[in-house]
């Protein structure tokens, strides 16, 4: 059943600003019952499916990153997706604190 969830999502794109997580959340579980690693490279959606594969994309400078889909939020107003630290960091500078960026579902 997930599987035509994941079909459904395929291709969608959303452009937005993206946020990452603070030190304080490592090791917390996420919605999803895993435990956060600002290592890994997953992300929050209020939306897409857990486990979803998403391509995040600095619209400034136009590096990417794969994501996958662990947690729900960001819970602040014109954010569109919460990333780990080093996700964060592979696609934008950490004192920065938000980028623009678009998503793409990818699987």
């Amino acid at each position: 059943m997930s599987t035509n969830k994941h079909k459904q999502q395929d291709g969608y794109t959303e452009s937005g600003k993206a946020s990452f997580y603070a030190m304080k959340f490592q090791s917390r579980k996420t919605a999803s019952g895993e435990r956060f690693n600002q290592q890994a490279s997953t992300a929050a959606h209020k939306k897409l499916p857990f486990g979803t594969k998403v391509k995040v994309t600095n619209i400034r400078n136009g590096k990417s990153i794969i994501v996958r889909i662990n947690d729900r939020g960001p819970f602040v107003s014109g954010r569109i997706i919460d990333l780990s630290r080093s996700a964060f960091n592979r696609i934008g500078h950490l004192d920065k604190g938000i980028l623009d960026v678009r998503i793409k579902v990818i699987q």
